[in-house]
């Protein structure tokens, strides 16, 4: 199964929540999904039945529920976009781990393969440059961390305290009524 097969936002979280479940404990059961998601009985049912029928979970009523092969693909694809959107949310932006989190979840049903790999490539060269530090400051936006002679701060790369100037197209004149 592809990304382009699309399943919803909502599958996704189920097979996303069974994925960690199943590394956890071996398999997963609905209470497991009922108190990952915090969701119903009945919609936990609903939800694997449809995962069922698309051969994505191994599911019988009462039964333990684990991941087929094609399951298991699409469930790392999502939560490779969730880890990666987290990582880029905090380690990048400074955001909290909470908001973070939910931010990632809300965007990781949202971003293509070539956005997810790009982000990937971002946050390890960020994670692993010597020279990146930048970082965030929920004051001023971005700061360099490194001191220089002057008293300043500096990341080597640029000048630091400028603005980054978009070449935004003129916005088109109004209509006068």
């Amino acid at each position: 199964m592809t990304r382009d097969s699309q399943i919803s936002s909502s599958l996704e979280d189920y097979l996303e929540a069974i994925y960690h479940t199943e590394n956890a404990k071996g398999a997963a059961r609905a209470k497991d999904l009922v108190q990952a998601l915090g969701v119903q009985n009945s919609s936990v049912t609903q939800a694997l039945r449809a995962l069922s029928e698309r051969h994505l979970v191994n599911y019988a009523p009462y039964d333990v529920i684990t991941l087929t092969d094609p399951g298991r693909r699409l469930a790392r694809d999502v939560v490779k976009r969730h880890t990666t959107m987290k990582a880029f949310l905090t380690q990048v932006l400074g955001l909290p781990e909470d908001a973070a989190d939910e931010g990632a979840c809300r965007m990781e049903h949202n971003v293509s393969g070539e956005i997810i790999d790009r982000l990937v490539k971002f946050v390890e060269y960020f994670e692993q440059c010597p020279l990146a530090d930048v970082r965030w400051d929920d004051q001023v936006g971005f700061f360099c961390d490194r001191e220089v002679a002057s008293g300043g701060r500096t990341c080597g790369r640029d000048t630091c305290g400028s603005g980054l100037e978009l070449d935004l197209p003129a916005a088109p004149p109004m209509e006068e009524k």
